[in-house]
């Protein structure tokens, strides 16, 4: 397989080198893009040839690389949040330049939703992508007064979450285990802190983040929705900094600075909850807190030559009177080696390790219950610059995942529990990709690329088959689905192969640009993905039950279109930004009736492979200068499931079909919101005052009402209808922040701010949750409303020197 991916790539760059060869006086300027203050690689800088339409933009560790004919030009490198610098040169040779950018502080605040607001983005093929900076951030009001990248996502267009305490994130209408999270290249299986207030990034640690929604380049794979690609600071290589800040329930530190100066750097940051210091001084013994660990070491030896070494440790924990304990958390850890091959050849080669475990300690019971995945990732990507109307992209990964379902182990003597391991799961993910930016004309560009993905089940221990290969049983005269026997249980060593798939997924972005200001842009994308969540709850728990595809399961395959329409106006002060989307989504599962999920050893017996659909319309305004700027985000979408039935049985020698999930009919996904309204706006009233608010409304999310009751043996028991027909009230919240910035900073060193911030407004006390109940004084069924916050006023300070 390596030979033959070699000889590929080495074709492809012959035949894509072509043009070139044959080009007569064009020569390459090169180099990489940092800050001036500390190093830091400038991500998506933009580098434009005055006068020309010629320019290019650097990558995501601030390389560059630009052709042009012989000749003098005046080049300009700009970048949002800094101060543009403009550069004569005479072009004679292949030339290196590297180039570093004074941050602008007139733009530190400024609220932005893409990468960049030049000519060039307009023209570029890529749509349905976001990108927020640091500073963006930390400058929205969030409950607790912690900043929060989760919290911030879902201001945007087409994203938003399952509502106060729900972990994760909804992309599009897709699930959260649908979205790829990547922190520096590794991957995240749970982004929430106590489950969902906060997310798993600090966002002093981090550097740029883009949120892909759709038209997802070939060189990501493996989820159905979204890509959230997250990079952390490299660490400054020239001054030792601290900064931090102290909230209400959480505090944070990140220190970072030289270790040889100019070549090398570390990035120490460390964050943690402290309300568990204080409860028990008022009684509550209920405790949940959090902790997280960011580290980055950074080496340059020369020009052509990158070392990082990165990792991240978060853990939650969450006690109830020391009887139930909950805990989950990430471990990751990433080596990097960029290497410029050539002035037009950039490579990047990653090994990666991600552990994600969850568990739980009854005391009361006598047992503990530990499960997680754990996973070791190859990547190797190559960028080729062939000319600037020309760039590809190509490269390999291999991910090798262990899943443990569960082990039981006794916690005290007297607990009759018996040690038990479930069985554990073993598979790879290879692929190889390829993928290509171009300019067709100086009005129309496309992307597009091919990812090939194979996936194998490994064996295990044991593994169960089935008569006529059905793991779940329906019961005709009860009109129930129900867990089958194994007809034998076979054992298998890891070196066998229980199931393998393939699929090729291709991508394709283009647009349409008839000026600087106006564009379409159109893509489809075709994505796999192999591993699969059954959850029942919103939050983080064992609930959660991650399982591959496998001789029973099959893989989840995605198709969406996109198309849109793009428009700058008002001397590019406003932007508008319009698209329309259709998904569907094969083998999507779901679970039977009355599944039980904890300590299942063959997860097969109480699920059914179904469908998905999602189709929504999302428009997104932006003021991008002045002192007050902000955006307007609407989303109407809709997100349906469905699972039929698999046939027909006999019920008394007559034929029966089965009804499958729901009678076989769409219902609503649990994150279905048909109508997703944000309001963003910050003015900066002067250097000292900044003031920020935000305002969402979203309809309810579907769930389950009881539609009856009966009695039974002198109680009333209530009985449900058809899956998600009902919705909780709809959500809306108001949001208010103040940034002060005292006069005296500006003559010292120490740098510091307050953040005074009141989240929910107008104490709306949303619904998380309606719960019934029998009222134990009337004697009658009542619906009970949870509400997870109400207002809440928070203060933070922050510094740094």
């Amino acid at each position: 397989m390596q030979k033959v991916m070699r000889r590929f790539c080495l074709l492809l760059l012959f035949i894509s080198g072509l043009p070139a060869l044959l080009a007569q006086e064009n020569f390459t300027i090169s180099g990489e893009i940092t800050e001036s203050n500390g190093q830091e690689s400038v991500i998506g800088a933009s580098v434009l040839a005055q006068g020309t339409r010629l320019g290019t933009a650097s990558n995501v560790y601030g390389f560059y690389s630009l052709t042009l004919p012989r000749g003098r030009y005046t080049l300009v490198f700009s970048a949002l949040g800094f101060k543009s610098v403009s550069r004569e040169i005479d072009l004679e040779n292949n030339m290196r330049l590297d180039m570093q950018l004074e941050e602008d502080t007139e733009l530190l605040d400024e609220v932005v939703v893409s990468e960049d607001a030049e000519q060039l983005e307009i023209n570029r093929p890529q749509m349905s992508v976001n990108a927020l900076r640091s500073a963006t951030i930390k400058n929205i009001p969030v409950v607790l007064g912690e900043s929060d990248v989760l919290r911030s996502i879902v201001l945007l267009p087409g994203v938003s979450n399952g509502g106060e305490g729900a972990s994760g994130f909804n992309v599009r209408g897709g699930a959260a285990d649908q979205n790829l999270i990547l922190l520096d290249e590794a991957i995240i299986f749970n982004s929430s802190h106590l489950f969902g207030f906060f997310s798993v990034f600090n966002p002093d640690a981090i550097k740029d983040l883009k949120l892909f929604k759709g038209g997802i380049p070939a060189r990501y794979g493996g989820r159905v929705s979204s890509v959230l690609d997250i990079y952390q600071k490299e660490g400054n290589k020239n001054d030792f900094k601290i900064n931090g800040g102290i909230g209400v329930v959480a505090s944070r530190l990140l220190v970072e600075g030289p270790i040889s100066k100019g070549k090398s750097s570390f990035l120490l940051g460390g964050r943690s909850s402290y309300a568990q210091l204080f409860l028990p001084l008022l009684d509550i013994n209920n405790v949940a807190s959090f902790y997280d660990l960011n580290t980055k070491i950074s080496y340059k030896p020369n020009q052509n030559n990158s070392f990082y070494f990165s990792g991240y440790f978060g853990r939650d924990r969450f006690t109830v009177e020391d009887s139930f304990i909950n805990y989950y958390g990430n471990a990751v850890f990433n080596f990097r080696w960029n290497h410029l091959f050539s002035d037009k050849l950039f490579s990047n080669l990653s090994l990666i390790y991600s552990d994600y475990d969850y568990g739980l300690e009854l005391d009361f019971v006598g047992f503990e219950w530990d499960s997680g995945i754990e996973n070791m990732n190859l990547k190797y990507d190559l960028k080729y610059y062939l000319s600037n109307n020309f760039q590809f992209n190509f490269g390999l990964n291999n991910i090798y995942y262990t899943f443990n379902p569960g082990r039981i182990t006794p916690n005290r003597e007297d607990s009759g529990i018996v040690d038990a391991q479930l069985v554990k799961k073993y598979a790879n993910e290879f692929a190889v990709y390829a993928d290509i930016e171009q300019e067709i004309t100086k009005n129309l560009s496309l992307q597009y690329g091919l990812r090939w993905s194979h996936f194998t089940r490994f064996g295990q221990e044991e593994y169960a088959v089935y008569d006529n290969d059905h793991p779940v049983l329906f019961d005709p005269e009860l009109g129930i689905y129900t867990e089958a026997e194994a007809a034998a249980i076979i054992a298998s060593d890891r070196s066998e192969t229980l199931r393998t798939f393939m699929n090729f997924e291709p991508r394709i972005s283009a647009t349409f640009h008839w000026n600087e200001q106006n564009a379409i842009k159109a893509s489809y994308m075709h994505v796999a993905q192999y591993l699969h969540l059954l959850s029942n709850t919103n939050s983080p728990t064992p609930l959660d039950v991650w399982t591959p595809s496998g001789p029973y399961i099959e893989p989840q395959l995605s198709d969406q279109f996109a198309v849109g329409y793009f428009r700058e106006f008002g001397n590019r002060t406003y932007s508008l930004e319009t698209e329309a989307f259709y998904k569907t989504i094969n083998n999507r599962i779901d679970y039977i009736d009355g599944a039980n999920l904890i300590a299942k050893e063959y997860i097969e017996r109480v699920i059914l492979n179904g469908e998905a659909r999602a189709y929504g319309l999302e428009l997104l305004l932006r003021k991008n200068t002045g002192n007050f700027k902000g955006w307007l985000s609407y989303t109407l979408s809709r997100s349906e499931q469905r699972t039929p039935g698999r046939g027909t049985t006999l019920l008394n020698g007559s034929p029966v079909e089965e009804p499958g999930i729901n009678n076989g009919e769409w219902y609503f996904t649990p994150w279905d919101k048909t109508h997703d309204l944000s309001l963003y706006g910050g003015y900066q009233l002067n250097r000292k005052w900044n003031f920020n608010a935000n305002f969402l409304y979203q309809t309810g999310q579907p769930t389950n009402y009881p539609v009856g009751q009966f009695e039974f043996q002198g109680l009333s028991v209530p009985y449900y209808g058809l899956r998600n027909e009902a919705r909780l009230p709809d959500y809306h919240r108001l949001d208010l922040s103040v940034t002060l910035n005292p006069d005296k900073n500006l003559t010292r060193k120490w740098q510091g701010e307050w953040v005074f911030s009141i989240y929910n407004v107008y104490n709306r006390r949303n619904a998380a949750s309606i719960n019934f109940r029998r009222n134990s004084d009337s004697g009658t069924n009542e619906a009970v409303r949870t509400a997870i916050f109400g207002i809440v006023p928070s203060v933070t300070y922050n510094f740094n020197f």
